[in-house]
């Protein structure tokens, strides 16, 4: 079982930044993926951005460089939002996948509200 706690979120203007947490608990594998999916109102659930413990990077097509994600080990990871827009606004879950057993975990999410 993994736990997923999350924070950062928050309301914030339109140009302002955020950055999200995520650290993983519990039995983590060395090898996984750990990042974040969003899901707004009225729309499916979206990658934002993963990293894997080995450096691979993948983000969603919107982020276009506004976003970074970063990892510190094989538990924690941060996502930094620049440039945030209205359209940024959506519920962010943390996401962990093992890359040696078949198992994913989804955090209980975090509200990133954009105004204009």
């Amino acid at each position: 079982q993994v736990r997923l706690e999350e924070s950062g979120g928050g309301s914030v203007q339109a140009g302002e930044s955020l950055r999200l947490s995520c650290e993983a608990s519990g039995s983590i594998f060395d090898d996984n993926a750990l990042g974040w999916y969003r899901e707004a109102p009225g729309k499916e659930r979206e990658l934002v951005a993963t990293t894997t413990t080995g450096g691979l990077k993948n983000y969603g097509d919107f982020v276009k460089g506004r976003f970074i994600i970063s990892r510190v080990n094989a538990a924690t990871v941060f996502l930094q939002m620049n440039s945030l827009k209205p359209e940024d606004t959506a519920v962010y879950y943390c996401y962990f996948r093992s890359l040696v057993a078949p198992v994913a975990y989804w955090g209980p999410g975090t509200q990133v509200t954009v105004s204009s």
